[in-house]
């Protein structure tokens, strides 16, 4: 898991953004399970860019089968 974690750091800092703080809060289960999936580690990385590298990232999230849901808040 760990593995992933810094992976998904090194794609997020290559496309421009810097990774401010992670936090790996371990693995939980769903309270409904879609896809036959029981749960998943939730990791939350807090980070700083420029729109366009969020929609960078964003995408090539969406296209790492490891990463199952993302979701990202603006923080002004």
């Amino acid at each position: 898991m760990d593995d992933l974690v810094t992976a998904i750091s090194k794609d997020i800092e290559s496309e421009g953004a810097k990774v401010e703080n992670i936090d790996n809060m371990g693995r939980k289960d769903f309270a409904h399970a879609p896809r036959k999936i029981e749960g998943a580690h939730y990791v939350t990385y807090t980070l700083s860019g420029e729109p366009e590298c969020i929609s960078r990232i964003r995408a090539k999230l969406s296209l790492n089968n490891s990463v199952y849901l993302n979701q990202f808040n603006r923080v002004a």
